[in-house]
Formats: structure tokens, sequence, C-alpha cells
């Protein structure tokens, strides 16, 4: 069987990743080829071309300055798979490529079957889109209790696998003791959340010191090359001591081991929630991709703790609301309130509990397999 796999971002390549190690142990000798990244290639082989780094844009205005790099990656996309005709393709996430890619598929006569794995989050933005994915897609795997029901109701087989963090988490979490005063900043995995948001981290850690003297500082950063960036954003800022606060690949141990923190937006909020962290999710990018997703997106938080939630459990600060300011009350709060960091911590297990039982890959791989034949 050959399966054709789509994943455009840091997340979506774990995920993929973790998907197709489990396909593989349930049906041994599958062929893989796709666009994802260096944990897919790891796991499938050569089939996979490593696209992440230079396709996990965010904002509309970055997209478009990429526009001609996009076009080409999808028709090369549409080429390859109409001309070798795999059983199924399976988009991971990542839908302003992938939906579309889904359509140009159908348009151009491939038969197989289209499986969609981490729905896209349109019941916050496009509802509209829903029709489309039934009309194209055979099966949606989500990761998120409440999306089966919005699915079905359209007519798309809908399977809540349950979402994968719980599995690693669970792998991952250490005796680790919070350490008293130290505050975990995690500005993200891309180049243009880093410029953006750290910053205004090295700013208010400043502000934080004031009123903390004994307040400490640990950065996660993604890989080598972002913290890079980190030390010379350091530098441009006056605050050359941070180049010590910046480790590489310890994301996870800094989530059990801070006291609290300051999370991008993104996968990792859930992560920090997962760990138990008590955070504050932090976001800003370019304002006029801000007004762009204003205008269609529904709801108004943008927190997966606070929409599962139903209400508000971490705070949110947004575009014009996050300044080093805001930022160093939110984090001063957090340090000396322990009856606040307590009740959050409770907030967020609540939370976490309605994300499924460990296991999420394996029931992914049976719906993949079972759909694809």
């Amino acid at each position: 069987m050959h399966l054709h796999i789509i994943a455009g971002e840091i997340s979506g390549d774990t995920h993929a990743a973790g998907l197709i190690r489990e396909l593989q142990a349930q049906r041994p000798g599958l062929r893989f080829t796709g666009l994802g990244g260096p944990r897919m290639k790891e796991a499938a082989g050569k089939g996979i071309q490593d696209w992440v780094e230079k396709a996990g844009v965010v904002g509309l205005w970055e997209v478009l300055k990429m526009y001609s790099y996009f076009k080409a990656r999808m028709n090369d996309s549409v080429r390859q798979i109409l001309q070798e005709r795999p059983e199924a393709v399976i988009f991971v996430d990542y839908p302003g490529f992938n939906l579309r890619l889904a359509q140009a598929l159908r348009k151009g006569g491939y038969a197989g079957r289209l499986i969609y794995y981490i729905s896209p989050q349109v019941w916050a933005w496009k509802k509209g889109r829903v029709k489309v994915m039934a009309r194209v897609l055979d099966l949606m795997i989500c990761i998120f209790p409440f999306e089966k029901e919005f699915y079905e109701k359209s007519g798309l087989p809908t399977v809540f696998g349950g979402h994968p963090m719980v599995d690693r988490v669970t792998a991952l979490k250490r005796e680790w003791k919070r350490e008293p005063g130290l505050v975990g900043w995690f500005p993200g995995s891309r180049s243009n959340e880093v410029k953006k948001l750290f910053p205004v981290m090295l700013q208010a850690a400043l502000a934080i010191r004031l009123q903390v003297p004994n307040a400490r500082f640990a950065v996660s950063a993604a890989n080598e090359r972002l913290a890079q960036t980190m030390r010379e954003l350091a530098d441009a800022a006056g605050v050359p001591e941070a180049r010590k606060w910046i480790e590489v690949g310890t994301v996870y141990d800094l989530m059990q081991r801070c006291q609290t923190g300051a999370v991008a937006s993104g996968t990792a909020t859930l992560e920090a929630a997962c760990f138990g962290l008590p955070y504050a999710l932090v976001y800003h990018v370019n304002p006029i991709t801000y007004l762009a997703a204003k205008l269609v997106v529904k709801i108004e938080k943008i927190g997966i703790v606070n929409i599962l939630a139903g209400r508000d459990v971490i705070r949110e600060l947004v575009q014009a609301d996050l300044t080093p300011t805001s930022l160093a009350e939110e984090m001063v709060s957090l340090l000396t309130d322990d009856a606040r960091r307590t009740h959050l911590q409770a907030e967020l297990a609540e939370v976490v509990a309605q994300l499924g039982a460990p296991g999420s890959y394996h029931r992914a791989a049976q719906a993949v397999l079972e759909v694809a034949g």
C-alpha cells in the first residue's frame, strides 16, 4: 500500500511521524511519499521531502510574499499524486495548503481516499468550508471531542482519535519540582514569532526583577538557529545576560520546572496545560494579518484551553494588550500568589481530562487503514 502524507509545520511533522510509525506497526511494508519535516523523513524514509522550515510561516502577509513558492509546491504535489496514484492521501493540519490540495486532486480526477488528520479549526473561521470538506474528503480524524459532532452534521464521516499530546506528555513527565522564582519564556518555534515576542519578554524580565528580586529566567529555543536569533535580540535590547537563559531542546523539561511562564499561541499552549504550567498566552503578528484574521474568526478567544473550557482559564495577552508592563504584571501575580497558581493548575487539569485516553496514534492509524483498504 502506498500512502502520500503532507504536513507543513513542526507540530504537524511530529504528529505525522507518530502516525506513520503506528501505521507501519499495524501494516508492515507500507510505502510513504509526501511533504513534511525531519521527523517524518526519519520515520518514513527518502520518500518524504523536508520543507517545514520554509513552509511553516504564519500570517497573511508572510504567506503572500511566498505565493510563487507555494504555488509551485502545489502543482508539484498534484502532478506527483495523479501520476503515482497512492491508495490514500493524508493531510495533517496545515489547512491553507492542504484543503486547496484536496480540492485540486478531486478536480484532477484523483479517485483514491482523502483523509484529514488533525482537523483544521474551521469551527473558528470559515465555517462554510465544511461543506467543501464534506464533498471532497472521505474521513476526518479529529483530536478534540467537540469537533466530531461539528463535522458529522455536515455529513463528513468523523472519528475522534484523542489528542496525541496525552501520549507524549505521559512519556515525557519527570519528577521535576517546580523551582521558586523561575519564569519560563516560550516565544514559539518560528522565526517571525520569536522576533515579535522575545523582545517583549526581555523587557518584561527587567520589570519583573524590580518587584521579585529573586526571579530567574529560562528561555526555550526550538533549535540552534532560533537560539542564535534570540542571542542577537538580547544583545540589541541591551540585555546580554539573557544569552545565559537560552536552552535548546529542553522545552518539556522547562514546562515542568518553571513556576510560571509565557507561551506563544499555538500547540505549545496545550502542552503547557498538560504539564500543569501556570502560564499566560502571548500573541503578536503583523497588524494587517491580525485585522484580516479578525474578519473571519468567529470566536472571542484564541487559546485552545479557554475554548475547551468555555471560559477564561488562562490570560490571553494579544496584540496591543501584550506589552512589557502587562506581561510583567501577569508573571509577578503568578509568581507571588500561591492560591491563584494552585487554582489555575486545577483548572488546567480539568481541561486536559477532555483530551481522551492514551493511544491516539493507534486509533488514528486504525481509522486510516480501514478507509484506505
